[in-house]
């Protein structure tokens, strides 16, 4: 079994954007009150950004392993969410998606057949789609920061 970690940092200080260290890139995440210019995607954003990258990734190597040449690929996709938990009312509803719609348009000289066996095999091996459709564990710790104070 071969095992590939993947590993961010993100950041901010008093009321400056979010920022998050991905690789040598630096990943902006929503309002930039001081540059606009500089805002990025909500983190909802870059979770359907990430899900279309990897269907987008996939789909690439996938069709290279079948034979299938894609001229071109364009990734559709649309969360909808209710914003109640979100603000703190309460609620029964989710905080996160409570569904995501994908539209995959590929133009390729394959038939209607291929791609769908084709989508499939995407679906299938798209660890961004495994993570949206499986439950994950994940350990969250809590680190306060704290002063040394030296004796006297």
């Amino acid at each position: 079994m071969s095992t590939k970690i993947v590993s961010v940092l993100g950041y901010a200080k008093e009321e400056n954007q979010f920022i998050v260290k991905a690789q040598n890139f630096d990943v902006r995440i929503s309002k930039n009150d001081q540059s606009p210019e500089l805002e990025g995607p909500s983190p909802l954003e870059y979770i359907l950004a990430g899900y279309a990258g990897c269907i987008n990734a996939v789909g690439k190597l996938v069709a290279k392993e079948q034979g299938i040449t894609l001229k071109s690929l364009q990734v559709e996709i649309t969360g909808t969410l209710s914003l109640d938990k979100y603000q703190g009312k309460t609620s029964n509803e989710r905080a996160g998606f409570g569904s995501i719609e994908v539209v995959v348009k590929p133009t390729a000289d394959a038939t209607l057949e291929q791609l769908k066996e084709w989508l499939i095999a995407v679906e299938n091996r798209c660890p961004v789609q495994d993570n949206l459709v499986n439950r994950t564990p994940i350990s969250v710790t809590l680190l306060k920061e704290f002063q040394t104070i030296e004796a006297a």
